[in-house]
């Protein structure tokens, strides 16, 4: 959908100094090693508050531990992956409750991720969330 701001209002990028493009081109050359591999899978859920998995790619289940405390089980090892969490419905509309969603491997279990959800002021609370797996 088209937006109905006017566009004259929007600022074009600065063009580039001289020598940027080289710098950013030396960059990539000296991270060549970092970085997801080749066989990398973007994995994620979709969960409610009441730890009922929604919807997800690569995800097997998701439980509510206790207020605030769920884990998601993945089916592959996600030890070594990067968890990216975030408060969110579980449908298209509406915004989630304000709060706080602190994300980590599951303690003990390869394939899990521990997730905590909590109000703004630090009050464990069941959020509804999303969690992407970068593994």
């Amino acid at each position: 959908m088209p937006s109905s701001r006017s566009r004259r209002l929007s600022a074009a990028q600065p063009a580039p100094e001289e020598g940027d493009a080289v710098r950013a081109d030396d960059e990539v050359t000296t991270c060549a090693g970092v970085g997801l591999p080749a066989t990398a899978r973007v994995l994620f859920a979709v969960v409610n508050a009441n730890g009922t998995l929604i919807r997800g790619l690569g995800v097997a289940t998701a439980d509510r531990l206790a207020t605030g405390m769920y884990q998601v089980i993945f089916d592959q090892d996600v030890s070594a992956a990067g968890y990216v969490g975030t408060l969110g419905l579980p449908g298209s509309t509406g915004v989630a409750p304000a709060g706080v969603i602190s994300v980590a491997g599951r303690t003990g279990i390869p394939n899990g991720v521990f997730v905590e959800t909590f109000t703004s002021d630090g009050t464990a609370a069941d959020r509804p969330f999303h969690l992407a797996v970068l593994a």
